[in-house]
């Protein structure tokens, strides 16, 4: 992981603030988080949120064939995942020195303490065994990953239900839960991890450190208990010396955290064992505080309507008279219309208002024809008076319309011209009589 280092300035004020016995969270050094745990519509999946580090758990199973060397024993597969979603220092799909300390915590904590019992998972020896994996998504980081993911994958194991299974003879029958109830498996207590941050050598202690906390403690001691006071693991790492009373003394107070978040769990799932009885409504969707904006419900809150009357009365008689109502619309353009509470219908008035517009229209249909007849006449007078001078049509400054007509030509009667050719003619006949004489 290659987080952004702090700066000096920030260190100084965390270490100050740890040797003022103070906190940036505001928390006492001893205190723990808030622990809220959430059930998906399936089972086996939760989200377990301590402060804002959110860790989602997803329990499945399948039948297998046994290792050689337990053929009477089911397998367990434990697997932490860190994505860029949760931290941007996390890099996708490479193996690092944190994500295998971390998946190694969890096995010790889960299998290695035999938390579950894997002979019960048999169903053929030798053949078939159940193979339980868990599976653990760091949704958001904000420092002590291994205690959410501990208490994560508790619950995603207790809430885990598995497929009935029959064997007659050789036959292996799997059944639905429609068929069969699922079952549950076989958990004799609940490890849970609690970790310890050191300050200053061992000097100061810290427990749940935040994500800032952890950049500068200088080690970390991480305890795995159960109620009953077992200690199922313990590693101390960040190459810190710790004396037997920092030791004794950090698992006295494991010892109370793992008491109170145990009783937590049961307490969730019973709940959840309950709702889903009862046949409610159960999900992540449902475990959504109510109190959030994007809330998809609210509670009912109680109405007091004793008063109710009285405050009614009260309230109209200070209350300023109310404004006169209009029986008829105003009419802004026509064609509109409006029918609502204390108007009435006005349909009636735009009949009228259409009735007037159409009037209107015929009236000025009629002015325009007059206007026409009117020029009409004008031009042919004015023809008649004056048939060389231009005829003006516009008297606008802008443009100047005129219309030339062409000179009339007078027209010849086809016995006029008949006539001119024939004393065209007779005279070319005289001619030619009078030079002939003159030649005799």
């Amino acid at each position: 992981m290659k987080a952004t280092p702090l700066s000096n300035c920030e260190r100084r004020f965390i270490l100050r603030a740890v040797e003022e016995r103070k906190r940036l969270d505001g928390r006492q050094c001893y205190d723990y988080r808030n622990v809220r745990i959430s059930f998906g519509a399936d089972y086996g999946c939760c989200i377990v949120e301590l402060g804002k580090t959110r860790v989602l758990a997803q329990v499945s199973c399948e039948l297998v064939p046994p290792k050689p060397n337990r053929p009477t024993e089911g397998i367990l597969f434990f697997n932490l995942e860190l994505s860029p979603m949760a931290a941007p220092g996390f890099e996708p799909g490479r193996q690092t020195d944190l994500l295998v300390k971390l998946n190694r915590l969890i096995e010790r904590c889960l299998r290695n303490s035999k938390c579950i019992d894997t002979e019960s998972l048999c169903v053929v020896a030798g053949e078939k065994v159940w193979q339980i994996r868990l599976d653990l998504h760091l949704l958001n980081h904000d420092g002590n990953i291994i205690d959410a993911a501990s208490i994560a994958g508790i619950v995603a194991l207790c809430h885990f239900r598995r497929p009935d299974v029959s064997v007659q003879g050789e036959e292996v029958t799997v059944y639905t839960p429609e068929e069969r109830d699922p079952v549950p498996l076989s958990i004799h207590h609940m490890p849970i991890c609690v970790s310890f941050a050191f300050f200053q050598q061992g000097t100061y202690l810290l427990v749940d450190p935040s994500e800032r906390e952890e950049r500068v403690m200088d080690g970390v001691l991480v305890i795995a208990m159960n109620k009953h006071h077992e200690i199922c693991t313990m590693q101390s790492s960040g190459g810190i010396m710790l004396i037997k009373d920092q030791v004794l003394r950090c698992s006295k107070i494991t010892a109370v955290k793992v008491a109170e978040i145990t009783e937590l769990i049961q307490k969730a799932l019973e709940n959840d064992q309950k709702v889903r009885k009862e046949g409610g409504k159960f999900g992540f969707a449902e475990s959504i505080p109510n109190q959030k904006i994007t809330a998809f419900k609210m509670e009912s809150a109680a109405v007091d309507t004793n008063s109710v009357e009285e405050q009614a009365e009260e309230i109209i008689t200070k209350a300023d008279p109310p404004s006169e109502v209009f029986a008829k619309p105003i009419l802004h353009t026509a064609g509109t219309a409006q029918i609502g509470e204390g108007i009435e219908n006005s349909w009636g008035d735009l009949e009228e208002s259409d009735r007037e517009a159409a009037e209107e229209e015929d009236e000025s249909e009629a002015t325009t024809l007059e206007c026409q007849k009117m020029e009409t006449e004008d031009t042919s007078t004015m023809k008649e008076t004056k048939k060389d001078e231009p005829i003006v049509l516009s008297d606008s400054e802008e443009e100047e319309v005129i219309i030339l007509e062409p000179q009339e030509l007078p027209k010849k009667t086809r016995a006029q011209t008949n006539s001119k050719q024939e004393n065209t003619s007779k005279k070319a006949f005289n001619k030619r009589r009078k030079k002939k004489r003159a030649a005799h």
